[in-house]
């Protein structure tokens, strides 16, 4: 079943990478959307979500203990430029082409100790930056307290709604912006 594009009346589901997080107009995925057969882990105002329909498991923020996220790809600026140039070269000459995105762990951890571990898709082509890596980390810390939600990531989406793929400085600053907020 395809997903109501914006043209049907029904959700915009353009979206754009922001460190660990696919933000759309109205949900926030950790890692990359979910294809059909996967079920995803969405951030919502006031809950965790993980799947769709009959699948759904869904806690409120208030339940969640703790929210990680697990094996998540991180190279050196140096290492990311060579996979790169190495990627690029490799596609000019026909010779590979780059594989599909890392897999990541999300750890849903809730206030009467159950826990659920969900794979998802990494966002990044290659890998993320450190930098990226830890600011999207706090700012799931501040999900998870309570100091903000979600919605300010849908709220930044709706009144920028970039064009393009942020590069990783971008992405890093947009980060930056909303932890600054929040101190």
């Amino acid at each position: 079943m395809e997903t109501p594009s914006a043209q049907d009346g029904g959700p915009n589901r353009q979206g754009c990478m922001i460190g660990l997080f696919w933000i759309e107009q109205d949900r926030v995925c950790l890692g990359s959307p979910p294809t059909e057969d996967d079920l995803g882990v969405f951030l919502f105002p006031a809950r965790v979500s993980i799947g769709e329909g009959a699948q759904r498991q869904e806690w409120p923020w208030t339940d969640i203990a703790d929210l990680q996220v697990l094996d998540v790809p991180v190279r050196s600026s140096a290492a990311r430029w060579a996979t790169r140039v190495t990627g690029l070269v490799a596609a000019a000459l026909n010779a590979w082409g780059p594989g599909g995105p890392s897999m990541m762990t999300a750890v849903v951890c809730s206030r009467d100790d159950r826990r659920v571990e969900m794979p998802v898709f990494s966002g990044a082509a290659t890998a993320y930056t450190q930098r990226e890596v830890d600011l999207s980390l706090g700012l799931l810390s501040h999900f998870v307290r309570g100091s903000t939600s979600p919605a300010l990531l849908t709220q930044w989406w709706q009144d920028n709604q970039p064009s393009g793929v942020p590069n990783s400085r971008e992405r890093e600053a947009v980060l930056g912006d909303w932890m600054s907020s929040l101190m």
